[in-house]
């Protein structure tokens, strides 16, 4: 008896094993696959981020690190780096839509459709151009109103959590305009000019030294009383001075230290000494110094409190969500 009944067992698991492979084999024809395709990476109170939501933002990031060439070393750091940023912004957007929700901030199809309307009237954008952009994005109509929806959704939280609550006074924008007499009292520009010879990024030392000496030879040239503008068409490389234009109006704060170290202290018709740059060797002439005009306080008091505005708002909104963060349940999972 108890050898049958071992007999019968038996001849049962090896018919659960028949099924087992026939529905395996039946579903990878069909398709069917048995295992998991996606898993939680986060939790966020009630909420969960999917392993398919990250990596969908996180696609075209790591698609774009891939294609720059970085060690492997570098561009697993690089990965990681991103995938955790974007981590980080997926949390941020569960715990404001979690605040919209609590706080019963709502908003309609008419909405929607006035901020489009204003955005194709901005673009110049007609209802096929949208679309056909849209398309070029792998997005359709309906993905970018529920985008845009999303964004008025938490522009609203924006403005009942901080905005609302932020007040500008007259002694904020006097204190700030005293503290940027650099900004609002005018301004010193430089009108340049430059010669420039290029060194090839194969060159050598020889290549180098011959080139410089070209460059030294010009500037002998200079030094001797030749026009700069004729010396920049006679051997300028730089294409804007083959067409017989100036580089243009530059503020010492937007150009490198290399250049405003050589510039800050020349006057209009001075010109640098040989500057190895990055684009080669140059010599830059100052062509004129510009004096832009001051702005008064009544002139500059808009632009200072749209300024502090948005200063305030940023650093506030930061501390607001830190706060959330902190009063929240969150659980990465690896």
């Amino acid at each position: 008896m108890e050898n049958a009944l071992k007999l019968i067992q038996k001849r049962y698991s090896s018919f659960i094993m028949l099924m087992v492979l026939i529905f395996c084999g039946f579903s990878s024809v069909n398709g069917v696959h048995a295992e998991i395709v996606d898993r939680i990476v986060a939790t966020v109170n009630e909420d969960v981020i999917t392993l398919s939501e990250l990596d969908q933002e996180f696609m075209p990031y790591a698609a774009r690190i891939r294609s720059l060439g970085y060690s492997p070393e570098k561009e697993r750091k690089m990965l990681f780096k991103v995938r955790t940023e974007i981590l980080n912004k997926l949390i941020d957007q569960k715990l404001t839509d979690q605040e919209i929700k609590r706080n019963g901030i709502t908003v309609s199809e008419a909405e929607v459709d006035r901020a489009i309307e204003r955005l194709k009237e901005s673009a110049f954008l007609s209802d096929e151009d949208l679309r056909t952009k849209l398309r070029a994005e792998g997005m359709t109509l309906d993905d970018y109103r529920d985008r845009m929806r999303e964004q008025i959704l938490r522009s609203k939280l924006l403005n009942y959590e901080i905005k609302s609550k932020i007040v500008i006074t007259e002694e904020d924008i006097k204190a700030c305009y005293a503290a940027n007499p650099e900004k609002y009292c005018g301004e010193k520009k430089y009108r340049l000019r430059h010669i420039l010879m290029r060194v090839p990024s194969y060159a050598d030392d020889e290549k180098k030294m011959e080139i410089r000496k070209r460059m030294d030879d010009v500037m002998v040239k200079l030094n001797a009383g030749e026009p700069f503008e004729k010396m920049e068409q006679e051997y300028s490389e730089s294409s804007i001075s083959q067409n017989g234009g100036g580089l243009g109006v530059f503020s010492l704060d937007a150009l490198s230290p290399q250049l405003r170290d050589a510039l800050k202290d020349l006057k209009g018709g001075e010109y640098t000494p040989v500057l190895d740059t990055d684009h080669g060797y140059q010599i830059l002439l100052v062509e004129e110094i510009v004096l832009t005009p001051g702005k008064s306080l009544e002139e500059a008091s808009a632009e200072i409190e749209e300024q502090l505005f948005t200063e305030i708002v940023n650093k506030n909104f930061e501390n607001w969500l830190a706060d959330l963060r902190q009063r929240s349940h969150i659980k990465i999972i690896q």
